[in-house]
């Protein structure tokens, strides 16, 4: 394994490997006011969410690491102490990364980028009307992390009202994560996209306690099939399952038709099922043909 000592990197090549490893970062499309009344509209994907009681965002409008000055965004908000942070989604990314240029202070993101600026329903930046998520939030403190080149400046900010487009709503009437389209940052021109093809589930193990991995039976828990992910599923389940009389599984039959004189063999086929059960989300299923496979043998 490769070890990369932090300190002796120049800053551009610090930040060339945090960025592509650290990934993926939200978008936080920020659109701000100076005192002049000057909007300032760019992207910031040093950027997330860190409380929800109070409900604070919070994002980081850096140093720039060639010369060391800093941006029209952090210049804003120590001005005039709001933000609204418009969410990103695919249907804009394109001219989000335009409005990301280095215009000079007097020109209006919003016009070069051709995005719609509408009035805010509590503060003075105006916002983004063609992102489906808009954040009216209030700066309670800008915290300089250093003063160098590639230095952070965090921006604490409270959310005060939320808007969200009913396009992205579910039955429900809460956000439906199938038909909002995010986009995030990776390193260099590397984005990503979320859709129903890359969605997948990770069942939290919230008040109930998962038996763990080291409960898991020798022979499950050191299996050459199945892997990390597929033993943190298994040792997720809140009691140890025990065999179910009536499971029945038409190929769990045939495995063991076609391997019962060999043992290994069947217990890679069964260990290979169980990994297919649980990559489809499964894991009752998974459980009952690993344990089946006890009683066989």
């Amino acid at each position: 394994m490769k070890t990369i000592d932090l300190q002796q990197l120049a800053p551009v090549e610090r930040q060339q490997w945090l960025q592509h490893a650290i990934a993926p970062r939200p978008i936080c499309f920020a659109s701000t006011i100076d005192r002049a009344g000057n909007v300032n509209l760019s992207p910031f994907s040093f950027f997330n969410l860190f409380s929800s009681n109070p409900p604070v965002v919070i994002f980081s409008p850096a140093r720039r690491v060639r010369d060391n000055t800093t941006k029209h965004t952090l210049e804003n908000v120590l001005e005039v102490p709001e933000v609204v942070i418009n969410i990103c989604d695919y249907d804009m990314v394109q001219q989000v990364s335009l409005a990301s240029c280095e215009f000079p202070k007097e020109v209006n993101e919003f016009n070069k980028a051709g995005f719609t600026a509408i009035p805010a329903t509590v503060l003075k930046p105006p916002m983004v009307q063609e992102a489906k998520v808009k954040l009216e939030c209030k700066v309670l403190e800008v915290k300089a992390l250093a003063s160098e080149g590639g230095a952070g400046n965090l921006v604490i900010a409270e959310v005060l009202r939320m808007h969200v487009d009913e396009s992205i709503l579910g039955e429900d009437g809460k956000i439906d994560q199938r038909k909002f389209h995010l986009v995030a940052r990776l390193g260099g021109d590397w984005y990503c996209k979320v859709d129903e093809t890359n969605l997948f589930k990770v069942e939290k193990p919230n008040v109930k306690l998962g038996i763990g991995i080291d409960a898991l039976p020798a022979n499950i828990r050191t299996s050459r099939y199945l892997t990390g992910n597929h033993l943190g599923q298994l040792g997720n389940v809140h009691d140890m399952p025990t065999v179910d009389p009536a499971y029945e599984d038409d190929k769990l039959k045939n495995i063991f038709q076609y391997y019962s004189l060999t043992p290994d063999d069947m217990e890679k086929e069964v260990h290979l099922y169980a990994a297919q059960l649980l990559d489809e989300g499964k894991v009752t299923e998974a459980w009952q043909v690993l344990l089946s496979t006890e009683v066989a043998v």
